[in-house]
């Protein structure tokens, strides 16, 4: 434990109160001094005073707050008169409390004792999510592949900061997810998580979702109403699907971004707000901004941080695993004890393209756990499209001949490119991406080419 005090009495006094009481201590005559000795050594609690020369306790506790994750718990001494900053630095700053001098005995050790088992729990949740991690979980989230692991190094990295943070993917790869656990790995994870899905909301009443309103400021508007940034203050607000936005409501969110207060509608004041920004979406909002329909300058704004989800398609190998997390959700959900999936339901599953994602796994085990109740979950118990998906043994029947390609004297050109192309289709089970890598080219290019051959062109 450190006590932090330019006053050297002070200092020794609060010192060996708290040696009396069972703690190690070390002292610091001011904030610099304080911040080389928690550099050199951990400590669990740090007990600062407020007003001292050079770097003042509120300067040490803002330099502490830069590195939440190897910061000790503070505690602020303050003297009578200052208790409002006091409380301001608990607020803004991240202190654990604060305590006025003279500090009362039995209240000051009630407070050391609270902030020593608060900081120990935090670093046996963090210990615990570093495992976690290693083994393929961080949150909610499942996947021990090299991008799953690229993403968990991502999140831990930027959670303790206050960067904008844009996650793009797929519908159902879990963007909201990766926001949550950004979430809850962050100095804010003690506030609010508010999302809003900007693709559910009609264009005439996304500003009153994004902004809240006041009585009366539009037909129907009964009552004053908070809108979710206001809602999310002092927490993190994510704004689900952003490429969905009007561009009206854009220019007032870029403008609350930058001067962090807001107006509602029907307001005459602004309301300033303290929130952590997150932003998801399934769309490539730089070719949004190019033609027009999202403002580059909100797209520089959200995309300080940007973390990619991968396709569950692109990470197969991850699919026990995620299967086996889902499955111990659902069970506790229904009441179920589904114990595992057999050999050929898994098998299934894995040939499966998943083009919804882990959204759609969760879906089809919700199902499978429904219908099996316990025990293994077998081929019976999965939907059709999913158990009729063919082996690779049966592609490769079908294939036949086909798997090495000839051509006859006089075939064209475009008859050829087109054979090719649709062999290799059914060689990758209609992966357009493995497809496309095959015959190497681009997704795009394979796309246009289907089109042309009025082809079905699946999503992907």
């Amino acid at each position: 434990m450190l006590v932090v005090d330019d006053e050297s009495s002070q200092r020794s006094a609060v010192s060996r109160m708290i040696e009396r009481w069972g703690f190690e201590t070390d002292t610091a005559a001011d904030g610099s001094e304080a911040l080389r000795k928690i550099q050199d050594r951990d400590f669990d609690v740090i007990v600062t005073d407020l007003m001292m020369p050079g770097m003042d306790g509120m300067e040490l506790l803002r330099r502490l707050r830069e590195d939440p994750a190897s910061a000790p718990t503070a505690i602020v001494l303050t003297g009578y008169g200052t208790v409002d900053t006091a409380i301001t630095t608990v607020h803004d700053y991240g202190a654990f409390w604060y305590i006025e001098k003279p500090v009362r005995p039995r209240a000051f050790r009630m407070l050391i004792e609270r902030a020593v088992a608060q900081h120990r729990l935090l670093q046996k949740s963090e210990r615990l999510e570093r495992e976690l991690s290693s083994h393929g979980v961080l949150g909610k989230l499942a996947g021990q592949c090299d991008s799953m692991q690229q993403v968990f190094f991502l999140i831990r990295q930027v959670a303790p900061t206050s960067a904008n943070i844009l996650i793009t993917g797929e519908s159902g790869t879990g963007k909201e997810l990766a926001a949550r656990a950004i979430h809850d790995l962050s100095p804010r994870r003690d506030g609010p998580f508010i999302a809003l899905n900007c693709a559910a909301i009609p264009d005439t009443l996304i500003e009153s979702e994004l902004f809240g309103h006041e009585k009366g400021a539009f037909t129907g508007a009964w009552t004053r109403r908070a809108g979710c940034i206001e809602l999310a203050q002092d927490g993190t607000l994510l704004l689900d699907e952003i490429g969905d936005m009007p561009l009206g409501a854009q220019a007032k969110l870029l403008r609350a971004i930058e001067d962090r207060r807001f107006r509602r509608l029907g307001a005459t004041s602004e309301t300033e707000v303290d929130i952590r920004l997150l932003a998801s979406t399934n769309k490539d909002l730089q070719e949004l901004s190019r033609n027009g329909s999202f403002r580059e300058d909100l797209y520089f704004r959200l995309s300080v941080f940007q973390i990619h989800l991968p396709p569950l398609r692109s990470r197969m190998e991850d699919l026990p695993l995620l299967a086996g997390a889902l499955l111990n959700d659902l069970n506790e959900r229904h009441q179920n004890n589904v114990t595992g999936i057999d050999r050929a339901a898994m098998e299934a599953l894995r040939r499966h393209r998943w083009p919804g994602n882990v959204r759609e796994l969760r879906n089809v085990l919700e199902r499978a756990i429904i219908l099996a109740r316990s025990g293994e979950i077998n081929i019976c118990h999965l939907p059709k499209d999913v158990a009729d998906q063919p082996s690779g043994a049966a592609v490769q029947r079908q294939l036949g001949a086909a798997a090495s390609v000839s051509f006859p004297v006089g075939t064209s050109l475009e008859a050829a490119e087109r054979e090719l192309i649709e062999i290799t289709l059914l060689h990758t089970r209609h992966n357009q991406t493995k497809a496309a890598e095959i015959l190497g080219i681009s997704p795009k290019t394979l796309y246009n080419k289907l089109r042309e051959y009025g082809s079905p062109v699946p999503e992907e």
